[in-house]
């Protein structure tokens, strides 16, 4: 027998999905920007610009009908959640409304509700079928998550089976007793990941948890904002570690801390460790080495033996924030169950130019890589030789899919959403 409470989402679920498609159906044509709103796309792929200047978005979540919805970072009038609707099907919002006032990363649509991730919580709204804003206040699912500056974002994604999975960052670069202080040894064991550095575990529906109530399904890990579940597993792409040069200086140059610590994509099931702190991923090698704040020098790999290795790696410093597999029809068969994921882009290349900004796309085939990635939109940043991320025209936060099967990106900068469509 179903559950009332699953019965009842199911059928909230099913009535959204009947209603009229408000993204592009079948007998809209979606016209393309000249310009594909300003970012470079492999050939056969346009973009519309759906809607602009929404504030700081990040990660996304779309309905079956079509709406959208964005998580803002910000406090107050900047934060909360954006809906958005196209009432005529030519790929751009005609209808924006706001509700919520914290600052929100994670977000996704789950039997019947909208869930956020703030810093310090998960909360959800139950939504009522072809009302595009829920009314009331939100229900606090988990609560109390520790709130130590630095890595504090959430992502949030669901196994379908009970259970809800947040990444809770590391509040700090390499487990240092002084953050971030030159030639200071890492803590060891590192204190920090008894409560931060993972993947936690918790109800899907239970309301008013906390870290306790949760479980740590996986650790070593020092950021991952970008968290979803696919094929059995919860899958992370990570930031890695910063400042191997201005911390280590005798040991590490400027170009291997801007190349050396590879941005891994981890797949997670209980019980994995990743290595952060003691170890980095290094994108030359494809291979685990120590880190100097545990005795490493830059070839040593005597702490890492026993450290689940990356189903893939991507180059230092991209910053990765937010990863989806694609199940759609629109785009070629290639994208077919390989992984979209949004690189922000980071600061830590300097003195070198910075890097990353971009969605890159990753053929994955049942648990592991298939091929090499690829980047699939890029010139988000307008320029070639970025010395500073906050100077970026934009920066993709949040990927997305729509029901056409098409492909949403999110800005961070000034709040841009492009929709990515394959020209048959």
């Amino acid at each position: 027998m179903i559950p009332v409470r699953k019965y009842l989402a199911a059928a909230a679920f099913l009535t959204l999905a009947a209603l009229p498609l408000t993204a592009a159906g079948p007998d809209k044509k979606l016209v393309c920007d000249a310009d594909n709103g300003g970012i470079k796309l492999p050939e056969g792929f346009c973009a519309i610009v759906s809607i602009d200047n929404i504030g700081t978005a990040r990660h996304l979540a779309v309905a079956p009908n079509g709406d959208v919805y964005v998580g803002l970072q910000g406090t107050g009038a900047k934060g909360g959640v954006v809906a958005l609707r196209d009432t005529n099907g030519d790929g751009k919002f005609e209808v924006k409304e706001r509700f919520g006032t914290e600052s929100v990363t994670g977000i996704g649509l789950h039997e019947g509700y909208l869930y956020i991730a703030t810093p310090v919580s998960v909360k959800r709204w139950k939504m009522t079928p072809g009302k595009l804003t829920p009314t009331g206040d939100p229900e606090t699912v988990v609560g109390g998550i520790p709130m130590e500056r630095e890595h504090e974002d959430k992502g949030l994604t669901f196994d379908g089976k009970g259970y809800l999975y947040i990444n809770i960052g590391a509040p700090s670069n390499a487990c240092q007793s002084k953050d971030r202080a030159p030639k200071v040894a890492g803590q060891d064991p590192c204190p920090i990941l008894e409560k931060h550095g993972g993947i936690w575990r918790f109800s899907d529906h239970r309301l008013n948890q906390t870290l306790d109530d949760g479980t740590r399904f996986a650790t070593g890990l020092r950021q991952m904002p970008a968290i979803t579940w696919h094929d059995g597993a919860v899958w992370i792409a990570m930031n890695n570690r910063d400042q191997l040069d201005t911390l280590w200086g005798t040991t590490f140059t400027a170009k291997e801390n801007a190349e050396r610590p590879a941005e891994p994509l981890d797949r997670a099931v209980q019980g994995s460790n990743f290595g952060w702190p003691y170890c980095f991923w290094d994108y030359e090698q494809m291979k685990f080495f120590t880190n100097p704040e545990y005795g490493g020098d830059g070839k040593k790999s005597d702490r890492c033996s026993s450290f689940t290795p990356p189903v893939a790696a991507f180059p230092a410093h991209w910053a990765p924030v937010d990863i989806m597999f694609y199940s759609g029809s629109q785009f070629p068969s290639k994208y077919k169950g390989g992984a979209f994921i949004a690189f922000h882009g980071s600061w830590n290349r300097a003195p070198l130019p910075q890097a990353g900004g971009n969605v890159t796309f990753q053929p994955i085939e049942k648990d592991k890589a298939s091929g090499k990635f690829e980047i699939f939109a890029n010139g988000f940043a307008g320029t070639d030789n970025l010395k500073n991320p906050g100077m970026a025209v934009a920066r993709p936060d949040g990927v997305a899919q729509a029901p056409d099967g098409s492909l949403y990106i999110t800005d961070s900068q000034k709040g841009k959403i492009w929709r990515v469509i394959y020209k048959k």
